[in-house]
């Protein structure tokens, strides 16, 4: 299958109530509005194509970069390629797909890590906060949180709102797996309101970091 077939095949299976959504949400018009089962069938359905991949990537389309990162092969790109990718972004969604499928997966994520926690471009800056609150997770003698905390009071309340969001799950990781600063945790999250009036769904819970950590908290002391 080539790219011009696929890229058929995507705008047929487009919906204007799902292509709302995601411009309701931050994409540009570039987007068919693919039901996100049927962008996984389709991945299904071609495998791995990494060369494809990279084709459906340069469309710029929403629905094309979601089925291109499905099936691409993270090993086989470079650092530079991925930071030019990461720059390219404009939307969350394929943001956090690129995060949780490609950048997880490669060797030098913490030179991305690393960078991007330098840099003023807020896709750099996200996918940097992301890992970083893996960091504060499952490897926190690798990360200073102390300092952490300090940019984040610092930074947070005025960041990129496509930034805040990775800062804010930082935050909250600290508090939730770190008791000796829950409190400071905390006490940021009231102070700067990142999200406090975010909607939520019924039965989920809010991203706003106090109620966040509160919730976890609670469930992991049983």
């Amino acid at each position: 299958m080539n790219k011009e077939e696929v890229i058929s095949q995507l705008e047929a299976l487009g919906n204007p109530k799902m292509k709302a959504h995601h411009i309701k949400f931050g994409s540009q018009e570039n987007v068919f509005g693919v039901k996100m089962g049927d962008i996984r069938a389709l991945a299904k359905k071609i495998k791995t194509d990494h060369e494809l991949a990279l084709a459906l990537w340069e469309t710029g389309n929403v629905d094309s970069r979601l089925l291109a990162i499905l099936i691409m092969k993270p090993k086989e790109l470079s650092q530079d390629q991925v930071s030019e990718m990461i720059k390219s972004m404009q939307y969350s969604q394929v943001a956090d797909w690129f995060q949780s499928y490609v950048i997880k997966e490669l060797d030098f994520k913490d030179a991305i890590r690393i960078e991007g926690m330098k840099s003023s471009h807020p896709m750099e800056a996200r996918a940097a906060w992301a890992l970083t609150a893996g960091k504060v997770a499952r490897d926190p003698d690798q990360v200073n949180i102390p300092e952490l905390l300090d940019r984040l009071e610092a930074e947070m309340g005025s960041a990129d709102p496509l930034v805040q969001w990775t800062m804010n799950t930082c935050l909250a990781y600290i508090g939730i797996h770190h008791a000796e600063y829950r409190d400071r945790a905390l006490a940021i999250g009231e102070k700067l309101g990142v999200l406090r009036d975010y909607p939520t769904s019924k039965g989920c819970t809010s991203p706003f970091a106090p109620i966040w950590i509160n919730e976890m908290v609670k469930r992991k002391e049983g």
